[in-house]
C-alpha cells in the first residue's frame, strides 16, 4: 500500500498511521489551506504512540476502506501527535471538554476550514463513525449557517477557559486557606487502598509532594498517614510493575490493581521524584528499593545514546493489552519450582492477583516486615530470594515480544526526570544519579537550547518544534536543581536566559500569568494553563521558578511575578486541591521564606554536604557571580532568611540547626 504524508514525520505515533488508507496529513497550514480550496471541514485526531483506544480506534475505522474513502472524499485529515504538540490538544481537548462533559485519547475535533471546531469526541465504533461523518457533512451542506454559529460560540469558550487577564490584588497570605483546602480534599481521601475515592486512580505526584510537605509544615499526623497509605498501597499494586520497576499511567480500579499498561516518562520522573522525597521524610526501604529499581528500568529500557530519555512504552503487545506483563500460573510454577510456593503468597497468584482469561497481575498486599515474620526469614534473606525471582522473571520476559517503544525526546518531560534524579541524589547521597541527571541536563543545552530558544522534539538527532511554557518551565526548574547540586555555574545561567525569554515572549504583561505557546503561535487562541493535573501546571512551575531566580539574581520583578501569579487564583483554590497543589507549594514557601544559603569557594565535600541538607525552601549559592552573594566573605556558610542575614557558620552541623 502506498503510504500518505505522514511517512515523513519524525514522530512514531504519525508513522503508526502513514500505511492507513486515509489520506492524512500532518498539521501544517497547507492542510487547512486545502479545506479552504476545496470547502471541506477538517478533521484533527489527535492521540499517542502508547494510546491503547487509539490502536483500536485506528484498526476499526481508519484502516477500513469505506470509512477512509467517505473520510478522504468529505474531510482533509490531520493527525497530530498530542506529545509533541500539547498546544494543539489543548484547544481542541477544551473544545470537545466544552460539547460532551467528557475528554481523553483518541481525541476527534471537527473544525471548519479555518481552523475553528464545531464538533467532536473520543473513541467512536466503526458504525457510529460513519454515522457522525456523514451527519457532519449533511448538516454542513443544509444548514452552514447554524455550524457557523455554533463554531463562533465555542471559539469564545475556548478563549475564555483558563485565561486570566485582569490581575487579581495581591494577598496577604493566610495559612487558612490551606487549611481550608485540606479539609475539603480530604473529604474524597481513600483512607483504606490511599488515593482519592474513584476510578480510575492516577499517581498525581505533585499532589503527594504538596501533602507531604504540608504534613511536615503544620505536624499534621491524619495527612501524613493518608501520604504513607498511598505510596505504600501504589508500591504494592499492580500499576507498579514489580519485577521490572516503573509505573504504568493509572489503574482503572479502585485497588491499584490493574494498570492501563503503558509506562510515560513523566510519571516516572515525577515518581522517582516523590518517592525519594518521601524516603527522606518516612526513612522506609521500600521507598528506597523502589527508586533504585525504577531508575535502573529507565536506564535498561529508556536511556537515549544522547543522555536524553525516551518517551514511553506502549501498553499493547501484538495487540493485545498488558500482555507482556501478565502471567499464568503454570508460566510461574514452570519457571520457579519450589519457590512458586512462597512466590504465590508474595505476588498473589491467587483471586487478588487474577485479572482475565488466566492472567495474573503480579502485586503486593502486605510490607516485607509482615511477609518475613509468616515465613520466620530474615530482612536480608527475602531481599536476596525475591532479588533473584525477580532477576529469574525479568530475564523470562525479556524474551517475549516487547510492547512499542517511542524514541522521540521530549525537553519537558526529561526535565521532569532530571529533577527527579537529584531528588534522588539527596536522598540517597549515590552518585550513579546525579550522573545521570547531568548527562539528560547537558543534552538540554547541546542540542534543545539554541541560544535563548528551547526545544521541545528530538528524535534521530532531529528537532523541529519549539517549545512551549511547559518545557520553558520545567527545564528551568531542572537547571535550579542542578546548580544547587552541582555548584555548576552554568546550570543558573541558562535557567536565567531561558526565564527572560518566559518574561519576552509567554508573559501577559498585567496578569504576569504566562500564555502556554509564544506570542507568534498560529492556532486560533492562546491558553493559559492553570491547573495541575498529570503535570503540574506550566504556571505553577514557573511561578516556584520566579521566586527561586528573583532570590539568587535579587530580582523584585520576579519575585512580584510570582506572588502575582498565586494571587490570581487564591480566591478559589481552596476548592480543588488536587488542582492546585503545586500552587500550594508555592504558598507554602511564602509563607515560610526562602532559606538562602551562600558559600563561597568551599571544598566539593561542604558543597554535597549542603546538597544533601536542603529542603524545599532552600535556594544554595556557590558563586560570587550570583547577585545574592554580595556582602559574603569568601569563606564560611551565611544564611538568610526574609531579609535577615545571620552571621557566618563554620559547618555543616550548625547549617542543620539553623534552617
Amino acid at each position: 500500500m502506498k503510504p500518505n504524508a505522514l511517512i515523513h514525520e519524525s514522530s512514531l505515533y504519525l508513522q503508526q498511521h502513514a500505511y492507513n488508507p486515509v489520506d492524512w496529513k500532518p498539521w501544517s497550514q497547507e492542510a487547512f489551506n486545502i479545506a479552504k480550496e476545496e470547502n471541506k471541514l477538517v478533521l484533527v485526531s489527535i492521540g499517542y504512540s502508547a494510546c491503547h483506544w487509539c490502536h483500536v480506534m485506528e484498526h476499526e475505522c481508519f484502516e477500513n476502506e469505506e470509512l477512509a474513502n467517505y473520510m478522504n472524499q468529505h474531510f482533509v485529515c490531520i493527525k497530530v501527535d498530542r506529545e509533541e504538540r500539547p498546544d494543539i490538544d489543548q484547544i481542541y481537548m477544551t473544545a470537545v471538554q466544552l460539547m460532551t462533559q467528557r475528554g481523553g485519547w483518541p481525541l476527534n475535533c471537527f473544525t471548519l476550514p479555518d481552523g475553528r471546531p464545531i464538533y467532536g469526541g473520543t473513541y467512536f465504533p466503526k458504525d457510529q463513525w460513519m454515522n457522525v461523518l456523514k451527519s457532519l457533512v449533511y448538516t454542513q451542506e443544509k444548514d452552514p449557517e447554524r455550524v457557523l454559529e455554533y463554531a463562533a460560540q465555542l471559539e469564545e469558550g475556548i478563549s475564555q477557559s483558563e485565561l486570566i487577564a485582569t490581575p487579581q490584588a495581591i494577598e496577604q497570605w493566610n495559612e487558612e486557606k490551606l487549611h481550608e483546602m485540606l479539609v475539603r480534599w480530604s473529604r474524597n481521601f481513600d483512607n483504606l487502598e490511599g488515593g482519592p475515592t474513584k476510578a480510575p486512580k492516577f499517581p498525581l505526584p505533585n499532589n503527594y509532594l504538596f501533602l507531604m510537605e504540608y504534613a511536615k509544615y503544620f505536624q499534621d499526623e491524619k495527612v501524613k498517614k493518608h501520604v504513607e497509605l498511598t505510596l505504600d498501597k501504589m508500591l504494592y499494586g499492580g500499576i507498579y510493575d514489580q519485577i521490572g520497576g516503573g509505573f504504568a499511567r493509572y489503574s482503572v480500579d479502585m485497588l491499584w490493581k490493574v494498570p492501563h499498561f503503558e509506562k510515560m516518562l513523566y510519571d516516572n520522573g515525577q515518581l522517582i521524584q516523590l518517592y525519594s522525597e518521601a524516603y527522606r521524610y518516612f526513612r522506609k526501604d521500600s521507598y528506597k528499593t523502589l527508586v533504585y529499581q525504577t531508575v535502573a528500568w529507565l536506564e535498561r529500557e529508556m536511556l537515549d545514546a544522547s543522555g536524553a530519555f525516551y518517551s514511553a512504552l506502549d501498553a499493547d503487545t501484538e495487540g493485545e493489552e498488558g500482555k507482556f506483563y501478565c502471567w499464568s500460573k503454570e508460566e510461574l510454577q514452570d519457571l520457579l519450582g519450589t519457590d512458586f510456593d512462597w512466590v504465590k503468597e508474595y505476588y498473589n497468584i491467587n483471586q487478588r492477583g487474577y485479572w482475565e482469561e488466566e492472567k495474573y497481575i503480579l502485586l503486593r498486599t502486605e510490607s516485607d516486615t509482615s511477609f518475613t515474620k509468616k515465613q520466620n526469614w530474615s530482612t536480608e534473606e527475602l531481599r536476596k530470594k525475591v532479588n533473584d525471582v525477580n532477576d529469574l522473571l525479568l530475564n523470562e520476559r525479556n524474551n517475549r515480544s516487547r510492547p512499542g517503544l517511542d524514541t522521540k525526546c521530549l525537553s519537558s518531560w526529561n526535565a521532569l526526570t532530571i529533577t527527579g534524579l537529584c531528588s534522588a541524589y539527596q536522598a540517597f547521597e549515590d552518585d550513579q544519579f546525579l550522573i545521570l541527571a547531568r548527562k539528560a541536563g547537558n543534552w538540554l543545552l547541546e542540542k534543545q537550547l539554541k541560544e535563548d530558544i528551547l526545544y521541545r522534539n528530538y528524535s534521530n538527532g532531529v528537532t523541529s518544534i519549539e517549545g512551549f511554557l511547559e518545557d520553558y518551565a520545567t527545564v528551568i526548574e531542572a537547571f535550579i536543581a542542578l546548580y544547587k547540586l552541582t555548584a555548576e555555574l552554568k546550570w543558573l545561567k541558562a535557567a536565567q536566559i531561558l526565564a527572560q525569554k518566559v518574561e519576552k515572549e509567554f508573559q501577559h504583561h498585567e496578569s504576569k500569568m504566562c500564555f502556554f505557546t509564544t506570542k507568534n503561535s498560529e492556532l486560533i487562541t492562546r491558553k493559559m494553563e492553570l491547573n495541575d493535573n498529570v503535570l503540574p501546571a506550566s504556571n505553577s512551575i514557573m511561578a516556584n521558578n520566579f521566586l527561586f531566580l528573583g532570590h539568587y539574581f535579587r530580582n523584585e520583578n520576579w519575585i512580584k511575578s510570582a506572588e502575582q501569579m498565586l494571587a490570581n487564583i487564591y480566591d478559589g483554590m481552596e476548592q480543588y486541591g488536587s488542582g492546585y497543589s503545586n500552587w500550594g507549594l508555592l504558598l507554602l514557601r511564602l509563607l515560610n521564606g526562602v532559606n538562602e544559603i551562600v558559600t563561597i569557594d568551599n571544598t566539593r565535600e561542604v558543597q554535597q554536604s549542603i546538597a544533601f541538607n536542603l529542603d524545599t525552601y532552600a535556594i544554595a549559592t556557590f558563586h560570587l557571580e550570583i547577585p545574592n552573594s554580595e556582602n559574603h566573605k569568601s569563606d564560611g556558610i551565611y544564611v538568610c532568611k526574609k531579609g535577615v542575614c545571620f552571621p557566618s557558620i563554620d559547618s555543616v552541623s550548625k547549617l542543620k540547626e539553623l534552617i
